[in-house]
């Protein structure tokens, strides 16, 4: 699975992440967003997600592709192991 190193990353640069709905913390879909300067910070980067900037996390899981953030949520939510 890719992850996107932050740390080389550009404005412009399109990444995909697992959202999960604020209003029903249930419901997680993979999303594309960009990566911005930030609108109050130039030195620092943003994710432009939803029509909303957010801050990016050192937990924040970016990935290059959709099929990579998809192989991530299937680990994450439908791995339930040998049973």
């Amino acid at each position: 699975m890719d992850i996107v190193d932050i740390s080389s990353a550009k404005p412009g640069d399109e990444v995909f992440v697992i959202y999960r709905n604020p209003h029903v913390p249930t419901v997680a879909n993979i999303r594309p967003a960009e990566i911005v300067a930030h609108p109050k910070d130039p030195n620092s980067l943003a994710l432009f997600l939803n029509e909303t900037f957010h801050v990016i996390e050192d937990d924040d899981a970016l990935f290059p592709t959709s099929e990579s953030a998809q192989q991530a949520f299937e680990g994450h939510f439908f791995d339930f192991g040998d049973e």
